[in-house]
């Protein structure tokens, strides 16, 4: 192995050294030393991958999961020379990808591909709580933007539902799409819009049930609280977020670990250790309660006796995962084990950086802080979109921390992506 150059003089980045190879079970990595100041991520044997500026690395690192060295390495040095020699390159560097236009951009050619390319899971799921995650984010987009395909889009999907939840009226994956019909509801003023969430919302609180038995997954938190919110922001009835309240305190009293400051995707994992003799933390299903508890803060009124609650959470929460971000920005499956599933997983990486920007946004996160997390969990977000808009790097479904590729992808991780691409948008005016 050639032993790097010594610091000093900065190198050609056009002239690449080859340094060595280091290789694990799950993944290699190719080293080319010294080729100031670009930092190449996600790269696939197919060549897709995102080349970034980067003012504080001083080497190329080509990563790779279960493929042969000789398809990464051709594939990595062919899209090297084709970007290096590209007029887009500067529009790469790094304080570029914080701007409003870089940002409108990456968000819609994710949307772009993503619309093309539909995940078809099973019957029930696709069309209904992956799809509605992902509709969350094209809302979100269209707020910020202000772009009406997004618009369009969201009428769409809503008229070819007809408006309708699943077919459990009890399960929040199944409430999930009134999210945006009660958005789109609050745009157009059109009650046939929200009848049937309205008419399921009443009647489950009519006969409730507490929240651990109805909400008894973590994942549930993103998925029927902002329902409620809406419905009172839309109907002016008090009634939803007193349920909604009684309901999210006694599912966190359930699955919240008052030691990490996390939440237990169920109960089947309180007290389970992972083979590593670790904690099981699930960084999707933390994902999903903070990008809830900012869905759910964005239309509670100030007054509320519960507001401070949900904004005490926040910060509990983002300091707890704020500890546990990878140095590339994004975070692993399993929190407080990155060594159990070591690729970074963007779902959750994308929730993070949504609720840690809002909170910015909004007030309630230390800019100085957070800014600095939040900005690298976008550059790490970035890095995982293939050249054609994939996003890359989702977990599939699950309830655990499970291996995944720089090729897997699921809407939910685009609306996740989008949802925090709606809020650095946000920031980049501040």
């Amino acid at each position: 192995m050639r032993q790097p150059q010594r610091r000093g003089r900065k190198p050609d980045p056009k002239r690449l050294h080859l340094c060595g190879i280091a290789a694990t079970r799950d993944s290699s990595a190719i080293l080319l030393t010294m080729c100031w100041p670009f930092t190449c991520r996600q790269i696939s044997p197919s060549g897709k991958g995102l080349l970034i500026y980067s003012d504080r690395m001083e080497q190329l690192m080509f990563l790779r999961q279960y493929t042969y060295f000789r398809a990464v390495i051709v594939a990595s040095l062919t899209l090297v020379s084709v970007m290096l020699s590209s007029t887009q390159t500067q529009a790469q560097r790094k304080d570029d990808i914080y701007s409003k236009k870089y940002i409108s951009a990456m968000m819609g050619r994710v949307y772009d591909w993503q619309i093309r390319n539909p995940v078809e899971i099973n019957e029930r799921n696709n069309n209904l709580w992956a799809r509605a995650a992902f509709y969350t984010g094209i809302m979100a987009a269209y707020s910020r933007t202000h772009d009406k395909k997004y618009l369009e889009q969201a009428v769409k999907w809503a008229d070819g539902r007809q408006w309708k939840l699943g077919e459990r009226p009890r399960h929040a994956d199944d409430q999930s799409p009134g999210q945006t019909y009660l958005e789109l509801y609050l745009l157009k003023k059109d009650p046939s819009m929200i009848a049937e969430t309205k008419s399921t919302i009443d009647a489950m609180i009519s006969a409730p049930k507490p929240g651990r038995e109805d909400w008894w997954w973590c994942d549930a938190l993103f998925m029927a609280p902002p329902v409620l919110a809406r419905l009172n922001a839309a109907t002016g009835d008090k009634k939803y977020l007193d349920f909604l309240n009684t309901m999210w305190w006694d599912t966190t009293d359930f699955l919240f670990d008052q030691d990490a400051k996390l939440y237990y995707r169920d109960k089947n994992y309180i007290g389970k250790l992972n083979p590593n003799g670790k904690k099981i933390f699930w960084a999707r299903g933390n994902g999903w309660v903070m990008a809830g508890t900012v869905r759910v803060l964005q239309y509670l009124p100030k007054k509320n006796q519960d507001r401070q609650r949900y904004i005490n959470l926040l910060r509990t929460m983002a300091a707890s995962v704020s500890r546990v971000q990878g140095e590339d920005g994004l975070w692993r499956p399993s929190l407080l084990d990155p060594q159990e599933v070591s690729v970074p997983e963007t779902s959750s990486s994308g929730f993070f950086c949504y609720a840690l920007a809002w909170g910015i946004n909004n007030g309630f996160l230390d800019r100085q802080t957070y800014l600095p997390v939040v900005r690298k969990a976008w550059q790490g977000l970035i890095g995982a979109v293939h050249q054609d808009g994939k996003l890359g790097n989702v977990q599939a479904i699950g309830a655990s921390p499970a291996k995944l590729t720089a090729e897997d992808n699921q809407e939910y991780g685009s609306g996740a992506f989008l949802l925090a691409g709606s809020e650095i948008y946000k920031l980049s005016a501040k």
